[in-house]
């Protein structure tokens, strides 16, 4: 504890008050060096459950720390400001916030002719893409026993009209311009890729989890973009995309066209743009020109196609951006 000296010299214990606050969303006791020099030097290190990871990773430090149990926001106040009589006092944060303290204690401290310091110390901060961990466990809630009977009786096949439609509401969102409607769209993608991860987990014969859906798609970026992750060279986006098509082809020895593994059910303007765009890479261009050159219907659709690759643009949103052009004259 920290001790101070008043005008006779004589030493005076400091009273303070030290709110720890701390995410759940990382391992426990990867604090501050100012949260451990605190939890060091306190008299009291306080929680209120006994398996408060936080508190097990202290007390695992030799830190002496113990629980008070559940209290109602005015009594843990008011044991908090009194512990606060031998010295420094830290309390560690509950995951769940410990809603009222803040201002029980308010109320306690305004109320003391002689009260403590109170501080909040921040001691962990949420890394980027950590409330990924609260999605992931809240599907986990919705799909294990006690949660929701629609979730729980879901499989891949039945997801499959959702993960379409939300893609297609995902395009407008991006074409309309809205960003906070975009934010809700990519959301509510983002549910259909936990939750197919959520069913495979479940699979007995081959099961996979998200850390398989995350680690597989991060190999396939750092093996694709080797002029990024090692000494490959690749200064434009062009070299870049051929480079992505010939590994992609040493990974898959098994296609022997440029145009396999393009989905069938794409929508018929995305698979010919698609398949333009592979025979470019592929060196092999000149068939889609053939592939153009009649005077068929079919063919004329696909000049258009190859017309607008010319130019740059996605031929399925140029025919969308025109429809929306005749229904807002309507």
């Amino acid at each position: 504890m920290t001790a101070l000296a008043n005008g006779n010299g004589a030493a005076v214990t400091a009273r303070r008050l030290t709110l720890l606050l701390s995410t759940p969303r990382i391992a426990p006791g990867l604090f501050s060096r100012d949260a451990w020099t605190a939890l060091a030097n306190a008299a009291h290190v306080l929680a209120k459950d006994e398996d408060e990871s936080q508190l097990y990773a202290i007390q695992e430090s030799g830190i002496s720390a113990g629980h008070l149990g559940e209290q109602q926001p005015e009594v843990l106040a008011r044991l908090l400001v009194d512990r606060t009589d031998d010295g420094e006092v830290v309390w560690i944060g509950s995951a769940d916030g410990d809603p009222g303290l803040t201002d029980a204690l308010a109320a306690e401290v305004s109320g003391r002719e002689d009260p403590p310091e109170v501080e909040i110390l921040v001691g962990s901060y949420d890394v980027p893409g950590s409330r990924l961990l609260d999605l992931v466990a809240v599907m986990d809630r919705l799909r294990s026993p006690g949660g929701c009977p629609w979730d729980a009786q879901q499989t891949h096949e039945s997801l499959v009209p959702y993960a379409i439609e939300e893609t297609h509401e995902l395009v407008e969102a991006i074409e309309s311009g809205d960003r906070a409607h975009m934010v809700e769209e990519l959301g509510d993608l983002l549910l259909q890729i936990v939750f197919h991860a959520r069913v495979g987990q479940e699979d007995a014969e081959a099961p996979f989890g998200i850390d398989d859906v995350a680690g597989g798609i991060v190999e396939k970026l750092v093996r694709r973009h080797p002029h990024v992750f090692a000494d490959a060279d690749a200064d434009t986006p062009q070299q870049v995309a051929q480079s992505w098509e010939q590994i992609k082809a040493t990974e898959k020895p098994h296609r022997t066209s440029p145009l396999d593994g393009i989905p069938t059910d794409l929508p018929a303007l995305a698979r010919a743009n698609k398949a333009a765009g592979r025979l470019s890479t592929a060196g092999r261009y000149d068939l889609a020109e053939a592939a153009a050159a009649d005077d068929d219907l079919g063919s004329r659709l696909f000049a258009l196609v190859l017309e607008a690759r010319d130019k740059g643009q996605d031929p399925e949103a140029a025919l969308r951006a025109a429809v929306r052009a005749l229904d807002a004259q309507l």
